[in-house]
């Protein structure tokens, strides 16, 4: 069975920082690309960064362009957001969605998070 745990969301100032953790466990045989994804209540999720597997292509929403990083720790298993000069706007429940390959043979399935609540306010 695979887990998908994220931590580190929070009440911060605007313009202040804020990094998320999405790590996977269990039965993985490998890892795929993973996306983060944010909810406001009544609105659609929108997709906020992505990695792939080997970290080499990273994609962001036009809306967290130079603000916030996605990176990868080197064993893979763990991707972080680091979210820096943040904005009330930014507020929402962000979860990770993680490709994963449960057996070489697969197939390839998707697993997310349990969602953390990100709250920008003075």
């Amino acid at each position: 069975q695979v887990q998908l745990v994220e931590s580190g969301g929070g009440l911060v100032q605007p313009g202040g920082s804020l990094t998320l953790s999405c790590t996977a466990s269990g039965r993985i045989f490998s890892l795929g690309d993973l996306h983060w994804y944010r909810q406001v209540p009544g609105k659609e999720r929108e997709l906020v960064a992505q990695i792939t597997s080997n970290g080499r292509t990273i994609d962001y929403a036009d809306s967290v362009k130079g603000r916030f990083v996605i990176t990868r720790d080197d064993a893979g298993d763990t991707v972080f957001l680091h979210m820096n000069n943040l904005e009330p706007e930014d507020s929402a429940i962000y979860y990770c969605n993680q490709d994963i390959w449960e057996t070489e043979l697969g197939p390839l399935q998707q697993y997310w998070g349990q969602g953390t609540q990100v709250t920008v306010s003075s």
